[in-house]
Formats: structure tokens, C-alpha cells, sequence
């Protein structure tokens, strides 16, 4: 793996050069090809360069702390170096999951379907709550969202929702979401105090 990010960093940091160049700048085609492709690499090159100063870091530390013997400086890397240990896993998992064979959709924009499902009049709420809380997750990755269609049910909730999900790696990060989803509370529209358990069913076209 490590043989392979060594690979990927060179070509990034090639591309990086080469679209400095008078030659690439001026043809058009070339320069949307490298800028593409630098894109693309920059995700993985950040998080490999990441991972290394992780490894770098934890082996000074612990070089220092073979040596050390105030003990409170001895704290203070036996800290330093727990830190460092438990971010080593997950920066390495980030790289594994960015190394994945591409799906050649991740790219397109999306049609998200909510409608609501088992549950009556709670379920319809719950679907409004399952729309909102896609909405507000567009805007965090910077997507713009165009509601299709919407209908609404009297006490605020909806039976069917779609929007138009439109924006970089769209499909990649919500195709995952299809299915059904569910919720158990004490809904709004219940006096007893019982548990409803209400379900939304969300489509990624």
C-alpha cells in the first residue's frame, strides 16, 4: 500500500509542477486534465502526509522518552504518545477507504425520495425531520438542493418529499442511504406517553 501512496504522491506533486508550466497553461484540454486529476490526488496526499508526520512524531517521542528522565517531561510524552497512537488507526483507515476503486456515478448529482411509512401521522413527521436533516447536511457540503415535490401533511409532516441533490461527490457520499429508516419515541401526537415506533423509506436516484 505504502509503495502505492509513494506513487500517487510523485504524480500529484508532478501535476502540481506541470500546471505551472507555459506549455500545459496554454492547452486548454491538458490543463483541465491535470487540474482533474491533482483534485482527485490532493485528498489522499493530504491524508498519507498526515499519517507520516503521525509516524514521524511517534517515533521522536518515543526516541525522547527512552531518554528522559524528568518525569514530568516523561507525562507529557507518555501523553503525547498515547494521542499519537490512537490517531495512527483511523488516519490509516481514511487512507485505505480513499485508495478504494472509484465508482464512476460518485460524481453525478442525485434525486432524493423520502416518504413516509409505517407509523400514521407520527411517520409523516418523521419524514419531515429525515428531509430537513438531509437539507441541512447538503448545505454543509456545499451542494445546492431544489425540492421537486412536497407534500405536506396538516400537522407539518410530509408523505412524499423529492429534491434534486446537485454538487460535487453527491452520489458518493448519500447512495448509501437508500432504504428504510426508523424511529421509536413518544411522539408529538400521543397523549399516554407511549412509544411509537414510526419508519421513512429514502430512495437515491
Amino acid at each position: 500500500m505504502f509503495d502505492r501512496l509513494e506513487d500517487l504522491i510523485r504524480r500529484y506533486e508532478e501535476g502540481l509542477l506541470q500546471l505551472n508550466e507555459p506549455s500545459v497553461a496554454s492547452d486548454p484540454e491538458a490543463f483541465r486534465r491535470l487540474m482533474k486529476e491533482s483534485a482527485d490526488l490532493k485528498p489522499i496526499a493530504d491524508a498519507y502526509l498526515e499519517y507520516k508526520g503521525l509516524r514521524k512524531t511517534l517515533k521522536e517521542d518515543s526516541d525522547l522518552l527512552e531518554s528522559e528522565k524528568d518525569e514530568e517531561m516523561r507525562s507529557m510524552l507518555k501523553e503525547e504518545i498515547a494521542k499519537t497512537r490512537e490517531a495512527l488507526p483511523e488516519t490509516e483507515k481514511r487512507l485505505k477507504l480513499l485508495l478504494l476503486p472509484t465508482d464512476p456515478n460518485d460524481e453525478k448529482n442525485v434525486v432524493l425520495e423520502i416518504r413516509s411509512g409505517a407509523g400514521g401521522e407520527e411517520a409523516m413527521l418523521f419524514a419531515a425531520e429525515v428531509y430537513r436533516m438531509y437539507y441541512h447536511y447538503a448545505e454543509t457540503q456545499g451542494w445546492k438542493t431544489e425540492t421537486l415535490e412536497y407534500n405536506e401533511s396538516g400537522i407539518g409532516g410530509v408523505s412524499k418529499v423529492t429534491c434534486l441533490v446537485t454538487g460535487k461527490g453527491a452520489y458518493s457520499k448519500l447512495k448509501y442511504e437508500s432504504g428504510v429508516h426508523r424511529v421509536q419515541r413518544v411522539p408529538e401526537t400521543e397523549s399516554g406517553g407511549r412509544i411509537h415506533t414510526s419508519t421513512a423509506t429514502v430512495a437515491v436516484l
